[in-house]
């Protein structure tokens, strides 16, 4: 007579909906604020749907999928992929990682196509335009400036203190998403050379070479920099350049010499 086949018993089978997307939540992959706060909204609408305190492996593929298309059904294609992508790595999380008895987003719940919009990008000269606007106050154009040109995200922004700032350089260290230090890169000048607009005596010219003021003299422009990616990994700052000079002009007066370097990329 042959032996019975050992089977084994999966674990957790009695889990519920809601232990199981807590147990996802606290794990690291959910430890970034934004990514747990866009995994709990796609998930917890989810139970919600399906029953909060029904167990686990009583939910079929099928009624994951319903609970999908009621709920972002009729929603853009990257709203659709965005929440079904998050349902989709908490069930595969209960099947792979705790191995408990868990259903699928089924086949027919499938991701859909995003159509890119090319037409959304906003002209440099309505950027620029916009960041010289004198009703706006310095800190926000500040901000704004920053973002536009270093390409980084607003957080990533927002916790810069004065003393990270390479002014020389003019570059700053970030914390990227993933948790590695990067250097970001500024290039523009202030939106005014001029003490009367920007409140300060040593204000560097704008880069097309003269004040925005009506009075101002013509100011040598910059000396032109390499073109260079706005994020690149961190480097030792041996590794840059001597600094060049620049000029600063004011109100009816010549280009004055400055001690402002140019910026090597990192």
């Amino acid at each position: 007579m042959s032996a019975a086949p050992k089977i084994t018993a999966l674990r957790g089978g009695g889990a519920t909906l809601v232990a199981a997307a807590d147990a996802f939540l606290a794990t690291p992959r959910a430890a970034n604020p934004n990514t747990h706060r866009a995994y709990a909204s796609a998930i917890d609408r989810t139970i919600e749907r399906l029953g909060r305190d029904r167990p686990l492996a009583e939910v079929t593929d099928a009624e994951v999928g319903h609970a999908l298309a009621e709920l972002w059904g009729a929603s853009a294609p990257t709203t659709w992929n965005r929440n079904r992508a998050a349902v989709t790595s908490w069930l595969t999380w209960c099947q792979t990682k705790k191995h408990w008895a868990a259903p699928s987003v089924p086949a027919e719940a499938e991701r859909r196509k995003e159509n890119a919009d090319e037409t959304r990008a906003v002209a440099k000269t309505t950027i620029h335009r916009l960041l010289s606007r004198r009703d706006i106050p310095l800190r926000e154009r500040a901000l704004w400036r920053m973002l536009y040109e270093t390409a980084a995200r607003a957080a990533e922004i927002l916790a810069l203190n004065v003393e990270d700032l390479d002014l020389e350089h003019r570059r700053a260290p970030v914390r990227s998403k993933g948790g590695a230090t990067e250097w970001v890169y500024w290039t523009a000048a202030p939106p005014t050379c001029c003490p009367a607009c920007s409140g300060s005596p040593t204000a560097a010219c704008v880069p097309t070479g003269r004040c925005s003021c009506p009075n101002a003299a013509p100011c040598r422009p910059a000396a032109p920099r390499p073109p260079t990616s706005a994020r690149t990994p961190a480097a030792p700052a041996s590794a840059t350049t001597a600094p060049a000079s620049r000029s600063t002009c004011s109100p009816g007066r010549g280009p004055t010499p400055s001690a402002t370097p140019n910026r090597r990329a990192g």
